[in-house]
């Protein structure tokens, strides 16, 4: 069965299995802890970025997280919804042990991808907060980067996670820099690069479009996009009929609603979807996907229709599906040929479309590479690219390399997504 795996993989999930058979009560007194670091002030600061804490990094059983070359904290801080109301989000921060250049340490912020919407699933809260940094964060922390990692609002923190909605992602991402330069001794300069996974390719992506309009005294130098939810038309069209429709669409659902709760859901999601997707959006996406992959196998599927059939759910479609990105700011994009989550050729097709319209992309294309492996694969060349960024590195384009998967579906008898 090609989603076998999907109950790890779906958008870099951040724990392993481990997670799901850790003591369940020990499970539960960690997220007891945590509990009031996460509580906002009634009063938010107006200016958004504004720190409300910071401590230490912890994981399971409140142990100190240790980083080579580096220390590691969590922090409260101020973000926005789209419509400019204040809310708060969480994050963790990497400050080198090294001594900041002149002018400041450059900043990598990370953008993660799908993991759930209910608070223990959100990054900084689990029990192993590094674990999707393995490959990459000990040469970020050796080339004295600040490393930041939003959560996005609503996840941890109260309020509904908004989940592909490209502003809200793009805020939280800025939000989270402005954040980190203001917080004593990380000495983080102005300049920054934005990486993401999946969910986070789709966040970075809509970072690189709203940076300049949304934090204009920040000097965004690239964006790395990792097995993006990108073209979101196709992405939707293959698999929405699948077992990722049950991972992904409840969060979809509860999100979209939130922006336009007259989005409509009768004849658009199936009657097991309408009685579940509440509860499915909330639990941590290994066991939404697992969950996912049993209803699969009893033939039940999510979505009624292809969403994009729908006048209403095709117009958010179309406004949240991210444009090609001006030359001056230089895109690395990543996929692994052997994706069944985000299939391949839809960013085959992105990257023939991007180079049509000038983008200074270029792709690098992992071959046999599934989607839980894609970020710890692409992670160290990704730091190789975005180091030559912050040396002041022309950035090249690989268009004149096709793709090695064609930029459409491949026909098949066994349905979309197949």
């Amino acid at each position: 069965m090609i989603f076998l795996a999907l109950g790890l993989l779906l958008a870099g999930a951040v724990v392993g299995t481990a997670h799901l058979l850790a003591d369940r009560s020990q499970a539960e007194a960690d997220q007891a802890s945590l509990a009031p670091f996460y509580d906002p002030p009634a009063t938010l600061p107006a200016d958004p970025g504004a720190v409300i804490r910071t401590e230490p990094l912890t994981g399971a059983e409140g142990a100190p997280v240790e980083v080579p070359g580096g220390r590691a904290y969590r922090m409260l801080y101020v973000t926005e919804r789209p419509d400019g109301t204040p809310v708060a989000s969480s994050a963790t921060y990497f400050v080198p042990d090294a001594p900041a250049p002149p002018g400041g340490r450059p900043v990598l912020a990370w953008a993660h991808g799908t993991v759930g919407m209910g608070d223990a699933c959100a990054p900084s809260r689990s029990r192993d907060p590094v674990s999707q940094f393995t490959t990459w964060l000990p040469e970020a922390m050796a080339r004295g980067w600040v490393v930041v990692a939003t959560d996005y609002a609503g996840l941890g923190t109260p309020g509904i996670q908004l989940y592909l909605v490209g502003e809200s992602e793009a805020r939280d991402v800025v939000n989270s820099v402005r954040a980190v330069r203001s917080v004593p001794g990380t000495d983080a300069g102005d300049r920054y690069v934005v990486m993401g996974h999946s969910q986070g390719g789709h966040s970075a992506l809509w970072t690189g479009a709203l940076s300049g309009d949304l934090a204009p005294e920040l000097t965004l130098e690239g964006v790395v996009s990792i097995a993006p939810a990108a073209e979101l038309r196709e992405v939707v069209g293959a698999q929405w009929g699948t077992a990722v429709g049950w991972a992904i669409g409840p969060e979809a659902v509860v999100a979209w609603r939130d922006v336009d709760p007259s989005l409509p859901v009768e004849g658009v999601i199936t009657d097991a979807g309408a009685r579940n997707y509440e509860r499915l959006a909330y639990e941590c996406i290994e066991l939404a996907g697992l969950e996912g992959l049993a209803r699969a196998d009893l033939g039940q599927t999510f979505f009624a229709v292809d969403p994009d059939e729908q006048p209403d759910w095709s117009r958010l479609i179309a406004e949240e599906t991210p444009r090609p990105l001006p030359p001056e700011i230089p895109v690395l994009l990543a996929q692994g040929t052997a994706d069944q989550v985000v299939l391949p050729w839809p960013n085959a097709l992105l990257q023939e479309r991007w180079c049509a319209a000038g983008a200074t992309i270029s792709s690098l294309w992992m071959g046999n590479v599934d989607h839980l492996k894609a970020p710890f694969v692409a992670g160290p060349q990704a730091v190789t690219w975005i180091g030559e960024r912050f040396e002041g590195v022309p950035a090249g384009r690989t268009c004149a390399v096709p793709p090695p998967v064609a930029p459409r579906p491949s026909p098949s008898p066994s349905g979309p997504g197949s």
